[in-house]
């Protein structure tokens, strides 16, 4: 009786154990109205007016300002066939001396960044704008004054003239969690103070040179350019900048810019009136998975160079096209979208060191980081005659570079194809192209080239270095049994 009382016991018990429910790792929804109350007081609306011209100049209708503010945004003009409604007589508003009437122009957000008046929006909200009034939430409504702007971020700062306003803290962007709550607050189609929830999608999200964006699924529609992504703790941690869309109108999903980019941006613009950016003067891409293992790389990672500029600081260096850049000022580079930041964010005129992978060695070179440009045109180098040719077992007929053509095209040597038959033809070689590199084998003249491919097994795959035009790039070529 014993032995079977003990029995079912321990039974019970294990059936207790199985039954039991497990702690769920999610345990209702959040209630925003405390953040809200919190936060909201540091959201400013945001209305941008600008020189009124004829309507033939002008070009956009009679579509209302949030509208024009949106499509001018996502598709660079209104959207086509979209119904003209008749416009309501706006009042009238008057610069200077011989400056003209202003109309409203756009609509976005914008929070205060710090108490004596300095408040954080999108670039594209104020840019080109003649006059920008600030709503702040008690209504009082200022004139504010632009401190500078930087396209590249979608960053701007305007000042207005008060003092003493509710300030919101910086989060710590890389403490923020894919599937975290965050909200967002602004003016979407002018209506303020507008709040909208969701969570954190993804980080580190490449939609530009210079930013990892956050994606999230927060409600973001037009007007809300320039406000604030708060998290649970009432920190902002992104300014909400684009969605992504193929009707026009909010589809689930939306982009923010880190914090950390734009305080990085805004200190500078603050400081300087203006952003400065490094640069070292190189074109890149991507490495492949099958680049990487082709040269013996292992693992995809770092930035191809493709191109480097004539002149500039990488060259100077001693930075070649075909190196795969794996380090910049100790910061390692696992994809190529990493490099424009990280030199993004150097200071012209330090002096970085870069880890290179160049045919199978890693070395260290040196660069001082220059100052990127506005803008920056490159030439495209023209080629000579041919000297001297050969054929090979990948169906290439090649010929040495001339002195002119070395000069041209700013590379040390190389051979030219003047004619690509066979495995090179499959692999997408034509002629034109010059080869740097066979293997991790450097190519200056023909017999370079003779004796790699001389090398290389039938039915193997062979990586070669090629330049076509200004850039370079690896070409895996597959040999016949």
């Amino acid at each position: 009786m014993l032995w079977t009382q003990s029995v079912q016991a321990q039974s019970a018990v294990s059936t207790a154990s199985v039954a039991a429910p497990s702690t769920p790792l999610v345990r209702g929804l959040p209630d925003f109205t405390a953040l809200v109350d919190a936060v909201g007081p540091s959201v400013v609306n945001i209305r941008t007016l600008e020189r009124v011209r004829p309507q033939a100049e002008r070009g956009d209708g009679n579509m209302d300002p949030e509208m024009q503010e949106f499509f001018r945004r996502f598709f660079g003009a209104p959207f086509p066939g979209m119904p003209q409604q008749p416009q309501q007589p706006q009042p009238r508003r008057r610069g200077g001396q011989g400056e003209g009437e202003l109309r409203p122009s756009g609509v976005g957000s914008g929070f205060v960044l710090t108490a004596d008046g300095f408040i954080m929006t999108n670039a594209h909200v104020v840019e080109g704008a003649d006059e920008v009034l600030v709503t702040l939430a008690d209504k009082r409504e200022l004139k504010a004054k632009v401190v500078g702007l930087d396209k590249r971020s979608d960053v701007a700062v305007v000042k207005v003239p008060v003092s003493g306003l509710p300030a919101l803290k910086v989060g710590d962007v890389s403490q923020l969690k894919v599937g975290e709550w965050v909200i967002a607050i602004g003016s979407p189609f002018g209506l303020e103070n507008t709040v909208t929830a969701g969570i954190v999608s993804a980080k580190q999200r490449d939609t530009g040179d210079y930013l990892p964006f956050i994606q999230t699924d927060v409600a973001i529609n037009p007007g809300n350019s320039g406000g604030p992504l708060i998290n649970m703790r009432g920190e902002v941690v992104g300014v909400n900048s684009q969605i992504y869309s193929r009707s026009g109108g909010y589809m689930g999903i939306s982009f923010s810019i880190p914090m950390d980019e734009a305080m990085r941006v805004s200190d500078q613009i603050r400081a300087n009136g203006r952003v400065t950016r490094g640069r070292v003067g190189v074109q890149i891409d991507q490495v492949s998975t099958e680049v990487a293992e082709s040269i013996g790389l292992g693992k995809a990672r770092g930035a191809l160079v493709r191109m480097v500029e004539s002149g500039g600081p990488a060259e100077k260096a001693g930075l070649q096209a075909g190196d795969i850049i794996l380090q910049f000022d100790g910061k390692p580079i696992d994809k190529a979208s990493d490099l424009p930041r990280i030199v993004g964010n150097t200071r012209p005129g330090t002096k970085a060191e870069m880890q290179v992978y160049r045919r199978g060695v890693q070395r260290k070179l040196t660069v001082t980081v220059g100052e990127l440009p506005a803008d920056k045109v490159q030439a495209e180098a023209n080629t000579a005659d041919e000297q001297v040719q050969t054929n090979n077992v990948l169906g290439l007929t090649v010929t040495n570079l001339s002195a002119d053509q070395k000069k041209q095209l700013r590379v040390e040597g190389g051979v030219r194809i003047t004619a690509a038959q066979g495995a090179g033809a499959r692999a997408g070689l034509r002629e034109g192209d010059v080869v740097l590199a066979v293997g991790n084998k450097q190519v200056l003249q023909v017999a370079d080239f003779n004796a790699a491919v001389g090398t290389v097994e039938p039915g193997k795959i062979v990586s070669m270095l090629v330049r076509r035009g200004e850039t370079v790039q690896y070409v895996l070529v597959r040999t016949v049994r």
